[in-house]
């Protein structure tokens, strides 16, 4: 996989990038998924892929709080609802769907990277972030991300 950054865009309107991530998005309150907003597609896309990392995690490849296949590639808009509307892969806990953050209290500020990645292919099934990086690395088109913060 090369450097593939052009005019791919992800932000929030929930949080600036680099800014705190509400409490109503960890597992200590609602879970809520954040609202997040994708622009500057490539035509060539067929398909987009979100997945939320936390490298901090005290784990020997952090951990994986969300992936999200089967997202057409003229989405604009991903949010509360998205596990349901889309293909809910797994996250660093096996199951399927959104796990907010809840980070070790005292760990200190943990980085909570929102990938979007457009692909030229479709995503077959619901692979794990791993398995999704080693597979379908050369079919990324371009990527992008933001940025939230979390602590307890």
């Amino acid at each position: 996989m090369g450097l593939n950054i052009a005019n791919l865009k992800i932000q929030s309107t929930e949080f600036a990038s680099g800014g705190k991530l509400s409490a109503i998005h960890s597992q200590d309150e609602e879970n809520k998924i954040p609202q997040l907003e994708i622009s500057g597609v490539p035509s060539n896309a067929k398909e987009l892929v979100v997945i939320c990392h936390d490298p901090d995690a005290p784990l020997p490849h952090g951990f994986t709080h969300w992936t999200l296949y089967g997202i057409p590639a003229d989405t604009t808009d991903i949010g509360p609802g998205s596990d349901a509307k889309f293909k809910a892969g797994p996250n660093g806990m096996g199951a399927p769907g959104y796990l907010g953050p809840q980070p070790p209290v005292g760990h200190g500020v943990h980085h909570y990277y929102f990938w979007v990645y457009a692909l030229d292919t479709v995503i077959s099934g619901t692979p794990t972030r791993e398995e999704f990086l080693s597979r379908y690395s050369e079919n990324i088109v371009e990527q992008n991300r933001v940025v939230a913060t979390f602590q307890r």
